[in-house]
């Protein structure tokens, strides 16, 4: 039978007419990729996304930000046992108060200098006053303290060393001056002097302590600034007109982030330290308030250690120990972290 070039031609029309469910090639087979599908928006209403229910998209969310959590605490061991530690003492402070009820207003010479034994686990002071409950309380105005004047002394030693890097010469030379100075001179020494001209608040004690904290913050942020100052990022906002001030708060300081946050956690610990040292001394937060520092010192005015009171010292010098312990491995598990990533 002869097929004429008319008929063969309406065949191949008619194959080419034929709908895509009819077994067309998927749209994978030509050219690699599939075409994308556009949404009953019109033409500019770009790909259209799958829809995934609120439950499933929890479930899928949800693991892989744990799994991050975890993979993160297991590469950074340090800074993780340091937060705990950190967050365990403070949870213990001002958590602890709420679950454990004991005496911290009444004199009951009766009850004083208990060991350790039921109903008292910590024992005792002179005064009868329960001893876990000190250290609680105490805790609480040594962390609150601490964390304060750290912060502001993290923030006093920002400001001006990203000022003087950022500056540079005279300008820089003269503030730097300034810090080498301030430090020369004893902490201890300059804290003894200006808490036996004013009289010791916990507001005062924040200041004083910061006041001679902050120096080491503005050498490490200094070095920083040096070297950001001549980022590309930092030249092009110069060249169109931004401020020294924009430059040192929106680009200098959070840029030297990582320098800031390591020295934080070492300050708090500094200051922790410092406050236990004048409230030993006498110096610190004033009566009916108490730190760690003053339970030693009142321990030691009535010769725990002679008459065998080992327990009026242990506990609050074991707190201090374990809460500066804590943000010390804070700081280097932080410190090495941001080494890794630089």
């Amino acid at each position: 039978m002869t097929v004429s070039r008319h008929d063969g031609e309406s065949a191949m029309t008619a194959n080419r007419a034929e709908p895509a469910s009819a077994g067309a090639t998927p749209p994978e087979a030509i050219g690699g990729q599939a075409a994308p599908v556009r949404g009953s928006r019109g033409r500019h209403a770009g790909p259209a996304v799958a829809a995934q229910p609120g439950a499933a998209m929890a479930r899928a969310v949800g693991p892989g930000r744990w799994r991050g959590a975890v993979a993160v605490a297991r590469a950074n061991p340090l800074a993780t046992a340091g937060a705990a530690i950190v967050i365990a003492a403070a949870a213990f402070c001002f958590l602890g108060p709420l679950v454990y009820h004991s005496n911290q207003t009444r004199v009951l010479l009766a009850l004083g200098n208990l060991s350790p034994r039921a109903g008292h686990p910590l024992g005792t002071d002179a005064d009868g006053l329960d001893e876990l409950g000190q250290v609680m309380s105490g805790g609480q105005i040594s962390l609150e303290l601490g964390l304060a004047a750290g912060v502001l002394a993290a923030v006093l030693g920002t400001l001006w060393g990203a000022v003087a890097g950022y500056a540079g010469g005279v300008l820089d030379a003269i503030m730097m001056r300034v810090v080498d100075a301030a430090l020369a001179i004893p902490a201890v020494v300059v804290l003894l002097l200006l808490i036996s001209i004013y009289t010791p608040s916990t507001p005062m004690l924040v200041l004083v302590i910061a006041g001679t904290a902050w120096l080491s913050t503005a050498r490490l942020v200094r070095a920083e600034a040096l070297t950001l100052r001549t980022r590309e990022y930092v030249q092009s906002v110069r060249v169109m007109g931004g401020s020294g001030i924009r430059v040192v708060l929106r680009h200098i300081a959070p840029n030297a982030l990582g320098t800031i946050a390591v020295n934080v956690t070492f300050q708090v610990a500094n200051a922790i330290l410092l406050l236990a040292t004048l409230s030993y001394l006498g110096l610190g937060v004033q009566f009916p308030s108490v730190d760690w520092g003053e339970m030693i010192a009142n321990a030691n005015a009535y010769s725990a250690t002679v008459n065998g009171y080992w327990w009026q010292i242990l506990s609050p010098g074991v707190a201090i120990i374990v809460v500066v312990v804590g943000f010390t491995m804070l700081g280097d598990g932080l410190r090495d972290w941001f080494a890794a990533d630089a």
